[in-house]
């Protein structure tokens, strides 16, 4: 049997875009996955499907597992020859505890990587507009535990000496500890009026920063909630947040978004959404298969050149029938001749991905002006248009197209399989009040969603609906909702316009 590897990958601190490229290359081949509570949820995507994912999250005094069974869970899956990402919260090698799972594979004769990640205690104050060093007030930072600063003899830590030290602390796991850590600073002879901050959720959307003395922090801190995973700044830097704290000034800052979308088509809309500051939460409501039946599809695909025009209504539509034209053994080559019409720019931009230009797309991205359009360039009499579309497409375009003369083959390309898999933590999510939007790119994506969430939900709640068009919004409204934005552009990045048009107007969450 070959034998197994372990690779300790760091994490990072919390914002899944910092996880270094090896952890990125690492996770798509590895067999099992096993993941901490601060390991980014979004970051399991990577690993492929059949990969197992071992959860074992510890925090405080609750515990999945105990570091001893994580050791022998690692061992174990090893030594039946697996790939076994240890995926680390920040960096394995800084209090992170991952010295001791390294000792353990290596007592047992285990093959294993370090894959260093970036620490908190460096991006939760950059996140916050904090650099940790700066010419003048701090030429020197010191990485240190605040776990053990209450009552068990500060086991190998001198408050006093890091109270003389100079530059900038940053003291992960001392929350818990906090106006402990702060006292013991001071009697250390650190003055009282030293600038510092407690970061909590530091990186994400749900970052909490709170400023103010040595001597004030541990107040300030428990009058606003801050409670862990935090991590507490001492030093001149703080002073520089006012400034400097760019992450909490993204538009979309401390806002949660649902995505509905197809996880195949959901990166996109995601990464504009995180771009703004926003937190993701990826809800693909519909899986995109091929048709019950694809014979239909491979016809019309087998002799592209022979249609007159070949409407496509979505990119979904586009690479399907691509798939079909290049199992004939043909290419773009093959629809010479042919004209072809795109709903809108995502659609006309797949095409150039295959090597077509659009002949013709409409200024507003809808099927009745899709149909206006192509009719525009030509009379339709008696010519052959070809439509891929989802197999349980509305039939208005086919109709309006055969109502002007046209021989339409409407093909199904593709159908939307309904996926419920997220439904429980949203819901909840929903039930807590921690979700500010859930967006829709579709009508299925509606009429899934609602098959799995209870629309009193958002009745109830204080989350808001967004609809990338009128349809979509005409199957909101079915269900008793009204959109709170509509997209004037019906796309992606129109609906993120319009999200984000509408949260700046109503100012920050309070």
């Amino acid at each position: 049997m070959k034998a197994g590897c372990v690779y300790l990958v760091g994490a990072g601190p919390g914002d899944p875009g910092l996880l270094t490229v090896r952890g990125k290359e690492l996770l798509g081949r590895a067999d099992v996955v096993v993941y901490d509570a601060l390991a980014a949820p979004e970051l399991l995507a990577h690993a492929p499907p059949d990969a197992e994912r071992v959860y074992v999250g510890k925090r405080a005094s609750r515990h999945t597992m105990s570091q001893e069974q994580i050791n022998g869970l690692l061992i174990e899956r090893a030594r039946g020859g697996a790939s076994v990402v240890r995926l680390k919260g920040g960096d394995p090698f800084v209090f992170g505890r991952g010295g001791e799972e390294a000792l353990a594979l290596a007592e047992a004769g285990i093959a294993f990587e370090v894959v260093p990640g970036v620490t908190a205690g460096i991006a939760a104050p950059a996140y916050a507009g904090i650099p940790v060093t700066h010419r003048g007030l701090a030429g020197c930072v010191t990485l240190v535990t605040g776990h053990e600063a209450a009552d068990r003899g500060d086991a190998g830590t001198d408050w006093q000496a890091l109270a003389q030290t100079g530059g900038t602390l940053a003291i992960y796991m001392g929350v818990g500890n906090l106006r402990r850590v702060c006292e013991r600073l001071i009697e250390g002879g650190l003055a009282p009026d030293t600038p510092a901050a407690a970061l909590r959720w530091g990186t994400t959307p749900r970052q909490q920063t709170v400023t103010g003395t040595v001597g004030e922090l541990a107040a300030a801190a428990e009058a606003a909630g801050v409670e862990p995973p935090a991590l507490i700044l001492v030093g001149g830097v703080v002073r520089l947040r006012e400034k400097l704290r760019w992450f909490e000034r993204r538009p979309l800052f401390d806002r949660r978004v649902v995505v509905t979308r197809a996880r195949a088509q959901a990166s996109e809309f995601a990464a504009g959404l995180r771009e703004l500051g926003a937190g993701v939460v990826e809800f693909p409501t519909i899986r995109i298969e091929p048709p019950e039946d694809p014979e239909p599809l491979k016809r019309a695909a087998a002799e592209p050149g022979s249609w007159d025009w070949i409407v496509f209504t979505s990119v979904n539509g586009v690479d399907a029938f691509f798939e079909a034209v290049r199992e004939a053994g043909l290419d773009a080559r093959a629809l010479a001749g042919c004209r072809v019409a795109a709903i809108g720019p995502a659609t006309a931009e797949r095409l150039q991905a295959h090597g077509i230009r659009a002949d013709v797309q409409p200024e507003t991205y809808t099927s009745a002006a899709l149909v206006e359009a192509v009719a525009a360039e030509r009379d339709l009499e008696s010519r052959r248009v070809l439509c891929p579309r989802a197999e349980s497409a509305p039939a208005d375009m086919p109709a309006a197209l055969t109502a002007r003369g046209a021989q339409v083959a409407d093909v199904a390309a593709y159908r939307t399989v309904p996926d419920d898999a997220d439904a429980g933590p949203v819901a909840e999510m929903l039930s807590r009040g921690e979700i500010d939007w859930v967006t829709f790119t579709s009508s299925s994506t509606v009429e899934n969603f609602f098959a799995a969430v209870s629309p009193d939900l958002l009745r109830r709640g204080s989350a808001r609906v967004a609809s990338i068009g009128p349809l979509t919004s005409e199957a909101v409204r079915s269900f008793g909702l009204e959109p709170a934005v509509e997209a004037e552009e019906h796309t992606v990045p129109g609906l993120i316009e319009a999200i984000m048009k509408h949260s700046v107007s109503k100012g920050r969450k309070a």
